[in-house]
């Protein structure tokens, strides 16, 4: 890396600029501790700093996280390519490695991927300087250390939940890394009156009233509750077989979303933490998308893409908005989750008392019954078909899923076509470059509507927004007099 960069690296440290939280962590080599830019300890002396672009690689130089900055609270950053094979490749393999669930050993995502192990640990140190399983590891070690300074947990179910096969290997671990064990570092890590709520930070800017307000317009009563003003979401969840409640309320001067969870949720927590990053999209790199859009959109650099808290029930919500507007949309799903929806227990009991209904009780439902909510056929026989891959195993709406087979997947699907797929691909699959080129008031927004073909049109407007024109989306639907650009 050049001196040039580390510089400026060396710059966002000593104004703690929150743009580059996540970016790059400092590891000061007279402590042996690395921090987040953003760390309000004494900013170290340049001699002392060398820079990483991940947490993995300060850890596998030997520096142990800040208990103050907390570096597992900072948010992501991967640079996203479209054009070279092999960094698609890291980026795919990047995303299975971060979904809490899954902790895939290095030969089943080498299998999941479709190259050999060798090939996949090849490109994958060239790329990040880190091996697979050292970037598995400090993703573990750094959710269970969150878990054990915001929550109560006990360090068993902690260390389960971060994906260690035992609690001597994760007692191990720990001592190897942060030369602490788990109880030693969570009397350090902060007071117990604290616990409870969980700190998601995010890269400013951020427009949380536009993305609440996004939520707020589409919210089924029962399963949601939004509140703008306060910058509050609160909604009920199903993971697996774990139900419960999340919480999420803003905290911009500090940049950071608060989240609780009801405690039925503990066992699932970095399944949660993953989604609620997802759903909110709290690791956006705003610069790097703010540099290609912000000439055609000079309005929205906070926009962010709302995500999915669950993909299949995204992907129900897509298929009711079909050629219809957002509220007769809402009007559907409402029915649609007081009827099949199973009721919950909440703090909060006259705004979250419903679950929304899970594949296997969409799978078996009778197009009579959907039918009597308002729902059309074409529209039925799409919701059970969707609902029956889901539940069998044959379609994955999930962050991280591959993205090109998943949309090509849910084409073949009657009643399915290529607007919805791309709007899953945007919200669910977290693909940056999605683009519902068929969209009626992108056309508008974008001054097409008049054109023989506005879709081509559109879709050619759109090649100067690649890779980030998931975000242009949102920024058009928010400008809707926008001139064609």
């Amino acid at each position: 890396m050049s001196t040039a960069e580390d510089d400026a690296r060396y710059l966002a440290l000593t104004t703690r600029d929150a743009r580059f939280d996540g970016r790059f962590f400092t590891g000061v080599t007279s402590t042996g501790i690395y921090c987040r830019p953003v760390c309000a300890v004494r900013t170290p002396r340049r001699e002392n700093c060398r820079f990483f672009a991940l947490a993995a690689q300060a850890e596998g130089a030997g520096f142990r996280p800040c208990l103050r900055c907390r570096p597992e609270v900072a948010p992501q950053a991967l640079a996203w390519s479209t054009q070279d094979a092999s960094g698609i490749l890291v980026q795919q393999a990047v995303r299975l490695l971060d979904v809490p669930d899954s902790a895939p050993t290095v030969a089943q995502l080498a299998q999941r991927l479709g190259v050999s192990d060798r090939h996949l640990r090849r490109i994958f140190e060239g790329a990040l300087g880190v091996s697979p399983l050292q970037y598995l590891q400090t993703r573990r070690l750094l959710t269970a250390k969150q878990l054990l300074t915001d929550t109560p947990m006990p360090v068993t179910q902690v260390a389960l939940a971060s994906g260690f096969a035992s609690v001597r290997r994760f007692n191990a671990a720990f001592a190897q890394h942060y030369r602490l064990n788990p109880t030693q570092l969570r009397r350090q890590g902060g007071s117990a009156e604290g616990r409870g709520l969980i700190r998601l930070a995010w890269r400013p800017p951020l427009d949380a009233p536009a993305l609440l307000a996004f939520f707020e317009r589409r919210r089924f009563d029962g399963v949601e509750w939004v509140d703008p003003a306060q910058g509050l979401l609160r909604r009920t969840v199903r993971l697996s077989t774990a139900t419960g409640w999340i919480s999420a309320r803003f905290d911009a001067a500090r940049h950071q979303v608060l989240l609780q969870a009801s405690d039925s949720l503990y066992p699932v927590l970095p399944q949660v933490i993953r989604r609620v990053r997802a759903l909110l999209d709290l690791d956006a790199d705003p610069a790097a998308i703010n540099a290609v859009l912000h000439p055609h959109f000079p309005q929205g650099d906070g926009l962010r893409v709302p995500g999915a808290f669950d993909g299949f029930e995204l992907a129900v919500r897509a298929v009711l908005g079909q050629q219809i507007t957002v509220a007769a949309a809402r009007t559907l799903g409402q029915r649609l989750v007081q009827r099949l929806g199973e009721p919950i227990a909440t703090p909060w009991p006259d705004t979250l008392n419903r679950l929304f209904p899970p594949p296997a009780v969409l799978a078996a439902v009778h197009g009579e019954t959907l039918g009597q909510m308002g729902i059309v056929r074409q529209r039925q026989a799409a919701i059970v078909a969707l609902a029956r891959a889901v539940d069998g195993g044959t379609l994955a709406l999930h962050a991280g899923a591959d993205v090109h087979a998943t949309t090509a997947a849910l084409r073949q699907i009657p009643g399915i076509g290529d607007w919805t797929a791309q709007y899953i691909a945007m919200r669910v699959l977290r693909w940056p470059d999605a683009f519902p080129a068929g969209d009626v008031a992108l056309h508008k927004a974008l001054g097409v509507q008049g054109h023989k073909n506005p879709a081509r049109a559109a879709a050619e407007a759109s090649q100067a927004w690649r890779p980030w024109r998931s975000y242009a989306v949102l920024r058009a639907w928010a400008a809707p007099k926008l001139s064609k650009q």
